[in-house]
């Protein structure tokens, strides 16, 4: 079932156009030029018009360091760290070199890792990494998230098992997030 999943979303992605700029075995990200899904305005006063060109950012499932029992640790959380870093880096590095996503305005997307409620965990976290988090807009209503969900639960069993501990299928919520291209550039071009 593991290997019809994983299938699957090697279908999605390339139906998606969602690639990969980077073959080492650290990076945690793939890459999706897209129209932005709505209006935003970014805590570094970059405003992004729905529609405009953006760069989403999606996680590169079978790069994430496996989780043990228990659940995720300070060795496996600080090695993510590094690997995003790195992974940032790297896309920044590419993406200098690439004048047709000049016109580009914000990198980001949607996410389940990090929980909008308080200031706690990701989304302080992310806000130290530049970011700014959003409410996650639902195109497809309730329907649609079921769906979503579905989708990212099976990828989380088929990928990272550990890492759906208290991650139950209608429990998971998405947020958004999102850093001015500027901002990115500025922040991690090596």
């Amino acid at each position: 079932m593991r290997a019809l999943i994983r299938s699957f979303d090697h279908l999605v992605r390339r139906a998606a156009d969602v690639f990969e700029f980077s073959d080492r075995e650290d990076c945690l990200l793939r890459l999706q030029v897209a129209a932005a899904p709505r209006h935003l305005e970014l805590s570094d006063g970059t405003t992004v018009r729905t529609g405009d060109p953006v760069l989403l950012l999606h996680l590169w499932n079978e790069h994430v360091p496996p989780m043990r029992l228990p659940g995720p640790d300070l060795a496996w959380a600080a090695k993510v760290h590094r690997m995003f870093f790195a992974s940032a880096e790297a896309a920044a590095a590419w993406l200098v070199n690439q004048p047709a996503l000049a016109e580009a305005r914000a990198v980001g997307g949607a996410t389940v890792l990090i929980a909008l409620a308080g200031e706690r965990g990701g989304k302080r976290l992310m806000r130290r990494l530049g970011f700014d988090v959003f409410p996650y807009r639902r195109p497809l209503g309730r329907f649609g998230e079921f769906w979503e969900n579905f989708y990212t639960w099976g990828l989380m069993w088929a990928f990272n098992a550990v890492s759906l501990r208290h991650k139950g299928l209608l429990r998971l919520r998405r947020s958004e997030v999102w850093i001015s291209m500027q901002k990115f550039l500025e922040q991690y071009r090596p």
